[in-house]
């Protein structure tokens, strides 16, 4: 059978290295061959010369389509359409992924932008591609958004598809070998389910996938998992699921499925505290010996208030102290994430978050955090009392290409109290090194941090944070061991954080 046309799917750059492939793309592309399409993949991470190559693949495309995260990664998107823009003013160019689906009439805006795929794209994406080849109409298409003549049309919704009605993604257009070059690991991106039950004030999940928690099978996954690990050599398979153990039976399933094939490999997700603590000691033993290394919570926070705010009724703090000893049991290591500075919290409440995490630091040693500062992200269901309070809304791409993710925005974060609270961080973050890494420190950071131990965990107790000298002294630490290892050409010991 003939091709129908060549489809061009761009994935923009953005910062750290990657996970691996961008799995939006490769469940793109596994629909569009299916349906007889050629695809052409350029992933930013991987191709250095990906401006040359888009104008050189787009020549003779049908369309281009390009998947976009909010933030800097939104830079590349703009540079690449403008591109194609400039030298095929003809050529569809069609945005899809997080930031359009939630602000799909803002992207329809820009001159550079065609049409938006909302949601899951798989099946619109090939209905579009259909369309453009056989010049038919857009009116039909679910989930669509495209503009005439400067009017934008916003098709209906799609229905949320199975995901075990949909053909594996297209790995075999992965290359392997140059993201092994850039992350220093054989890592797999991969996903088992799409969507969470919860409803959290801050998070586009519940947005995007509207509470539905759509999985595959357990027998599928672990058939996958296993031929994908086994073909191309996988060290480790980082799951992308927003709450992977959301149906406890089929996450058990998977893990046995995967120790009764005997293939031996890491893998990580991300869960909610309370589905953990709904598994039995044996249970989570059971994920460690099928190769579970690591666990993400979105804890946020360990004050009451605070959680009732973010809409978090599920999360409880002894919960969180349950998952670290059964994570700690299971041989599995775990980060909270952490959220400050959300619209309603006190210092009070931030105090109670540090000194609880910092608990729970030194009672188990496989935790680390992750603090970060309240970001509003698009189309959230708090943004009414954001732009009440004051927080600046970007209104087009350019803008919210220049918000740096984790960045500050908040009108009520300025001046002193910020500044305490950035020195609280680098507290709670010292304290938490300490805990953590003595046994890799050199002779000179060990003995500042053994010094400096007990008065900063005064200083999380007591919150009295005046006169920094702790930091001071840290700091002048890893100066001094920097400049020495400068000199003898020795390897410095890795550390996660810099605290100072």
């Amino acid at each position: 059978m003939l091709s129908q046309g060549k489809v061009v799917l761009f994935y923009p750059p953005y910062d750290g290295p990657p996970l691996g492939a961008p799995l939006c793309l490769l469940t793109l592309a596994a629909s569009l061959r299916e349906a007889n399409f050629d695809v052409v993949m350029i992933d930013a991470a991987i191709e250095p010369n990906y401006l040359t190559r888009i104008e050189c693949e787009s020549v003779d495309a049908l369309c281009v389509g390009i998947s976009v995260l909010t933030g800097p990664m939104i830079r590349g998107a703009i540079e690449v359409a403008s591109i194609v823009k400039s030298h095929a003013p003809w050529l569809p160019v069609i945005f899809g992924g997080w930031h359009p689906s939630l602000l799909p009439d803002e992207t329809l805006g820009e001159s550079f932008v065609d049409m938006v795929v909302r949601g899951q794209g798989e099946i619109t994406l090939v209905e579009t591609a259909q369309a453009l080849a056989n010049k038919k109409s857009l009116r039909n298409i679910a989930g669509l958004s495209w503009k005439s003549n400067g009017q934008h049309t916003h098709n209906v919704d799609r229905k949320i598809e199975s995901l075990d009605s949909l053909p594996l993604p297209a790995f075999d257009l992965t290359n392997f070998d140059a993201y092994e070059e850039i992350a220093g690991i054989r890592k797999l991106a991969y996903a088992t389910s799409v969507g969470c039950p919860y409803a959290c004030n801050y998070c586009t999940d519940m947005v995007f996938y509207k509470r539905r928690f759509n999985a595959l099978s357990a027998d599928r996954t672990v058939a996958e998992m296993i031929e994908l690990v086994t073909r191309y050599r996988i060290e480790e398979v980082a799951l992308l699921d927003s709450n992977f153990p959301v149906q406890l039976p089929r996450a058990l399933q998977i893990a046995r499925g995967i120790i009764d094939s005997g293939v031996k490999f890491k893998w990580t997700f991300q869960a909610s505290t309370d589905f953990l603590c709904r598994m039995s000691e044996d249970e989570v033993r059971l994920l460690g010996a099928s190769g579970v290394s690591h666990m993400g919570f979105g804890t946020e926070s360990t004050s009451d208030s605070v959680l009732k705010l973010m809409n978090k009724r599920h999360q409880r703090v002894d919960e969180m102290y349950e998952t670290a000893r059964k994570a700690q049991l299971g041989g599995i290591r775990v980060t909270f994430n952490l959220i400050f500075g959300y619209p309603g919290e006190t210092e009070a409440d931030r105090i109670m978050t540090f000194q609880t995490m910092s608990d729970i630091g030194r009672q188990f040693a496989n935790v680390s955090f992750s603090p970060n500062v309240f970001t509003p992200y698009p189309g959230i269901p708090i943004w009414p009392q954001l732009r009440e309070l004051g927080v600046p809304e970007p209104k087009n791409l350019h803008e919210w290409m220049e918000m740096p993710l984790g960045a500050n925005m908040l009108p009520w974060l300025k001046g002193n109290e910020l500044a305490r609270l950035q020195r609280m961080l680098k507290y709670f973050l010292l304290n938490n090194q300490i805990d953590r890494q003595q046994k890799s420190y050199s002779r000179l950071r060990y003995a500042v941090r053994f010094i400096v131990q007990t008065p900063i965990r005064w200083r999380l107790r007591s919150s009295n944070y005046s006169f920094p000298w702790e930091l001071w002294l840290s700091n002048l630490s890893e100066r001094i061991v920097l400049r020495r290892s400068l000199v003898t050409g020795q390897e410095l010991p890795k550390e996660t954080v810099n605290a100072c």
